[in-house]
């Protein structure tokens, strides 16, 4: 965890905070100082995430980023009890795995609801306040799945690349009214979301999964990891860290991969 303070004073929104790279940036930004409205759908695993840290810096609350007036209402509120809002970060996801013979149509329309209209209903919100001040930035979690095609991953992959193509627009219309839009693009990063994947193999597949991410798999036209280690989530609330930042103040609708060379950057 940081010790410094670069992020202190600021007020910063983070979905999909109750675990994995969610909680990670919750302690990213924390730790360098700054305020957080940390949100989740499921609020027993953010409670515990957040409990006693960051001496009450770290507010949680139960959020549902699929119902736009449900995001809306807590950011007027947000914005009236604790602050304005100078951060959002979209982190909230979904992964449901098929071949697109066998994908459902409810499958598709959930993903797209978490996946990309949640990214919608928080980024409008949050950037028509950060616009009306003359500064803000929203980071939105993508994935390297999003630039380059995958089997069995039509959904999410589809669903993450309009986030970061949506995330692009949205940067570019307000870049002169202050607001920096960027996203963050992870590869296989070790959470509940990758370890759910090497259990879909079966019992006792999740060495023989690592290994397959690291190495790389011909048969699923799959390359591995050229830096030979999976992520861990701070790697990639690092780099959101990063371009929330000052240091990151002439950056805005840019796509940084975090996967340690897997996709070769296609």
């Amino acid at each position: 965890m940081s010790t410094d303070q670069e992020l202190a004073g600021r007020l910063a929104l983070v979905t999909g905070a109750g675990r994995g790279i969610g909680e990670a940036v919750v302690h990213a930004l924390a730790g360098h100082g700054a305020r957080v409205l940390a949100t989740d759908l499921h609020t027993e695993g953010l409670a515990a995430a957040v409990a006693g840290r960051y001496d009450g810096r770290v507010t949680a609350r139960e959020l549902d980023v699929t119902d736009a007036e449900a995001v809306e209402e807590l950011v007027a509120e947000t914005e009236d009890t604790l602050g304005p809002l100078d951060i959002a970060v979209n982190v909230a996801g979904i992964l449901r795995g098929s071949s697109v013979a066998e994908l459902t149509d409810e499958d598709w329309a959930a993903t797209f609801a978490v996946n990309t209209n949640g990214v919608f209903h928080v980024s409008r919100a949050a950037s028509r306040r950060m616009a009306e001040r003359g500064r803000g930035s929203i980071v939105t979690v993508a994935s390297n799945a999003a630039g380059i095609p995958r089997t069995n991953m039509a959904a999410y992959a589809s669903s993450k690349a309009a986030a970061v193509m949506f995330t692009k627009c949205l940067g570019l219309e307000v870049a002169s009214r202050g607001v920096r839009c960027n996203t963050v693009s992870p590869g296989s990063t070790l959470t509940d979301m990758q370890r759910g994947m090497w259990a879909a193999g079966g019992p006792g597949n999740e060495e023989a999964g690592a290994r397959s991410v690291l190495e790389g798999d011909a048969a699923s036209y799959r390359t591995g990891i050229p830096l030979g280690r999976i992520a861990d989530p701070s790697d990639v609330a690092d780099a959101v860290a990063f371009l929330v930042s000052d240091r990151a103040r002439h950056i805005t609708m840019h796509d940084l991969y975090v996967d340690g060379g897997a996709t070769l950057r296609a």
